[in-house]
């Protein structure tokens, strides 16, 4: 009999089981192909913050790479994927300092899920999808997975925003340049909603694809993080575009804009926003360079608490700078460094507090597939 408390993790490990006996053949298709595919991601890292904070943590509003002066584990993952003509399925199970850090308002055992969802084609010409459970957010172009993202650590754009969402997502291509998206969720990064809260949230997402070097992208979410009790209503815009020149050197310009109501029913509104604007460099096929600009205003303290930031609205302007060595495509060496300037005294330093934060980060990584 399995108890109560490894009930979670039994169900997790007969779902793995279950989709490997799928490990067939998609025999519906012209050309067959695997339906069951498995693969892994770690990224391990060491980060030496400069102002020597006296907590293990260097920043309390990041997720990733957030550990500093010792080694640890970011994101070590490992997904499997049943991808059928008619219907798919993915499970993903992780560990490390992001999910410790990311999915700290989840009880225990949702922890280590990051991905855990089922999808089937609603149509004949297979362009219309409804996929539920846990799945990916459709909010912003950097992933928890570092080695698919052009620097090593997050913009803050994408630290503070979601992640993942759990809902259904219903997914509509009517050509192969564009790709429609609705979904119904729990909430803002939430796999179980807020204690007290009956309202779903709901996001939109619009992506379109001009060639292989051009994509835009826009993505909404309207919900709440309340309960009904003090519900505030929370709008959001996601704003995109990635543009590769050549094949050396790519450009991508992002925006983050949102409100919430300062009370419920109220007609005031506080909001923040974050521009950010990367460009990369391949000298060779192996060897990269990437800088960012980055800009973060929570004016209400509305994504970061005011405790998070010494009891300051929360204004920073940030630079990174990395170098990538990729010797095959699937593994990676990185290191970035990265300076966070505030006009407030928002950053730790050591015992006390200070208007800047500088770190370096290094990172090797690898994907099996």
């Amino acid at each position: 009999m399995v108890s109560k408390k490894a009930t979670p993790f039994f169900y997790i490990f007969l779902l793995l089981l279950v989709q490997t006996g799928f490990a067939q053949q998609d025999t519906t298709s012209s050309q067959k192909k695997r339906l069951v595919n498995a693969s892994g991601f770690v990224d391990a890292f060491y980060a030496y913050d400069f102002n020597q904070s006296s907590d293990k943590y260097r920043l309390p509003f990041l997720v990733n790479h957030n550990r500093h002066n010792r080694f640890n584990v970011n994101l070590a993952l490992i997904k499997i994927v049943l991808d059928h003509s008619r219907y798919r399925s993915a499970i993903a199970i992780q560990a490390g300092t992001y999910a410790v850090d990311n999915y700290a308002a989840e009880p225990d055992f949702l922890k280590y899920i990051s991905e855990c969802n089922v999808g089937a084609a609603l149509n004949q010409k297979r362009n219309l999808w409804l996929d539920v459970g846990i799945l990916n957010s459709h909010i912003g172009f950097e992933s928890a997975v570092s080695i698919d993202n052009w620097n090593l650590t997050r913009s803050l754009l994408a630290e503070l925003s979601p992640y993942y969402m759990a809902g259904a997502k219903l997914t509509y291509n009517p050509s192969k340049k564009l790709e429609l998206a609705a979904l119904v969720c729990n909430g803002w990064q939430r796999i179980q909603p807020v204690v007290g809260n009956s309202l779903p949230a709901f996001g939109t997402q619009l992506k379109y694809t001009h060639s292989k070097n051009v994509l835009l992208n826009w993505s909404t979410f309207v919900g709440t993080d309340d309960s009904n009790i003090t519900r505030r209503m929370r709008y959001f815009n996601n704003f995109y575009g990635q543009f590769q020149f050549s094949e050396k050197i790519g450009i991508i310009a992002g925006f983050d804009i949102g409100m919430q109501q300062k009370l419920k029913r109220s007609q005031e509104y506080g909001y923040w926003f974050s521009p950010v604007l990367i460009a990369r460099c391949k000298f060779t096929p192996k060897l990269a360079t990437a800088v960012r600009y980055e800009y973060y205003e929570d004016k209400f303290n509305i994504i970061v608490p005011a405790a998070a930031v010494k009891n300051h609205a929360l204004y920073t302007s940030g630079l990174s700078l990395n170098l990538d060595y990729t010797p095959v495509p699937v593994f990676a060496c990185r290191v970035e460094g990265r300076w966070l300037s505030s006009p407030a005294n928002i950053y730790p330093l050591g015992s006390s507090y200070t208007q800047s934060n500088l770190a370096v980060t290094a990172s090797v990584a690898i994907r099996f597939e």
